[in-house]
């Protein structure tokens, strides 16, 4: 097959969509496909040296008209001469759209309930009918999906299909349904258990005591907020910490932290360019977002064995059974049901059974099982375009 992925910028070492795009790409130059790179810019280097590369000079801007100059070149250079064209973010004319971050429009949705009282929540979203980036993406969204030329639309989650719906009147037999997926031979390592004393010890923490491992970028959108209020309610009678991993500014979490009188059970790593050995040395992952398509944290905690604490608003809880492998809150501002999901963790029986069940469970879907339902989905694409 000839296939176009098409994204702005493919820098795989920014992680994230850019990662999976030079995966998704090796893997496709792998089987002999023809790979296509439509971009601004790449890692040449981080991708398969068959990669044919076709550069978009696209003129720089202001961020809420970026992506509508990257759209129209996309479009124009792209063309139909490609068995399958895939567009991931903010692009239009595909024959396969996959947002792999979800609708925007149901992503500002669900922002407005970090916000835990009604007046701040309004005027958050008067702050975004004044923000013309939120107005130009919503805009551009439904060009995407609504617009002459109907693309299919892959996403990694029921959740994210039922919101095409909600959102757009879109049936969910018109979307696909491929979840996202990562390597686990990335967690695999020969010297876990030395990486686990060693990280411990560099936090501190005593080899019984049970340590909860949150980690994200989006502070305020991932739920860390809502996660001291809940952990200074869990009962400290066993040794217990909470390891916090991400953004290098946390200061005003470390001021909540002490207001709860709970600062000498949060550990606060700020950022760590590969959290790997972090997920070696904690025993369960906690994760009260409030809107991911389907996280990749909580996958990478299921390879390394970690039961998941998360929300319903997480696309990848669709994954668990609870109380098997996890637990998954309803909202991550009910204090109460957040620090019992969390306290059920302290159970070292439960803990023992839950970490070998969510091993188990991260191994039933990889990277290998999402190409392969993506190369259906193309061949689908493609034999419509012939018979067409």
């Amino acid at each position: 097959m000839d296939v176009a992925l098409c994204y702005e910028s493919v820098l795989p070492a920014r992680g994230g969509a850019e990662t999976y795009i030079g995966d998704l790409s090796r893997r496709l130059s792998r089987d002999g496909h023809a790979v296509h790179l439509y971009a601004c810019r790449w890692d040449a280097a981080a991708l398969p040296a068959a990669t044919h590369f076709h550069r978009l000079d696209v003129p720089t801007g202001p961020r809420f008209l970026r992506p509508w100059r990257f759209g129209a070149a996309c479009e124009a250079a792209v063309g139909p001469r490609h068995d399958v064209s895939i567009g991931f973010d903010k692009t239009w004319g595909q024959d396969v759209l996959y947002p792999q971050g979800g609708l925007h429009a149901a992503s500002a949705a669900h922002n407005l309930l970090k916000f835990s009282g009604p007046v701040e929540r309004a005027l958050a979203k008067l702050g975004k009918c004044l923000d013309p980036a939120a107005w130009s993406f919503a805009r551009l969204e439904k060009k995407q999906y609504l617009g002459p030329k109907k693309p299919l639309i892959v996403v990694n989650s029921h959740m994210v299909r039922r919101h095409f719906e909600e959102f757009y009147g879109v049936p969910p037999e018109e979307v696909r349904v491929v979840r996202s997926a990562i390597d686990p031979l990335r967690f695999a390592a020969e010297d876990r258990l030395k990486q686990r004393s060693e990280e411990r010890d560099r936090w501190g923490v005593a080899p019984g005591e049970t340590v909860g491992l949150f980690v994200a970028m989006n502070y305020r959108l991932k739920g860390l907020a809502p996660l001291l209020n809940a952990y200074a309610l869990t009962p400290n009678t066993m040794p217990n910490r909470l390891v916090v991993v991400g953004h290098p500014k946390f200061a005003r979490y470390e001021r909540q932290a002490r207001r709860l009188g709970i600062a000498d059970r949060v550990v606060f790593l700020g950022h760590r360019s590969d959290p790997k050995s972090c997920y070696f040395a904690a025993d369960y992952l906690v994760h009260p977002t409030f809107y991911d398509p389907c996280s990749l944290v909580a996958l990478e905690a299921l390879a390394c064995g970690l039961p998941v604490v998360t929300t319903r608003y997480n696309g990848a809880s669709e994954l668990l059974s609870p109380p098997t492998d996890g637990v998954v809150v309803i909202d991550p501002h009910d204090a109460p049901e957040l620090a019992a999901a969390m306290a059920k963790m302290f159970d070292r029986g439960y803990l023992r059974e839950a970490s070998a069940a969510a091993r188990a469970t991260g191994s039933r879907w990889t990277f290998e099982h999402h190409y392969q339902a993506l190369l259906s989905v193309f061949s689908e694409v493609r034999l419509s375009k012939r018979a067409a």
